[in-house]
């Protein structure tokens, strides 16, 4: 038997090459972790850059300023709020 030893890093390259291998072969879309407001809205189902600012300011979403008035959400975190969202049926 052949035993084959990986350093920690090129064990975690190898590992992201196959998963997004698998990803691309299965048809999966990989997202961003960063995303704008059209796909932020588009998330939330909303339609209204206001009511993505109320989000905003209340600290429901996760976001970076980049630029003057230039806003990236966070997707992970608006999968979280639609997730504490959820309603559990009776």
């Amino acid at each position: 038997m052949e035993v084959i030893v990986l350093e920690e890093e090129a064990f975690y390259e190898l590992y992201n090459r196959l998963v997004a291998d698998i990803k691309k072969q299965l048809g999966v879309k990989s997202r961003d972790k960063w995303i704008d407001d059209e796909e932020a809205m588009s998330m939330l189902k909303i339609k209204s850059k206001t009511t993505l600012q109320k989000f905003r300011n209340e600290g429901k979403i996760r976001y970076s300023e980049v630029g003057p008035r230039l806003f990236l959400y966070d997707s992970d975190s608006i999968d979280a709020y639609i997730e504490k969202n959820a309603k559990n049926p009776f």
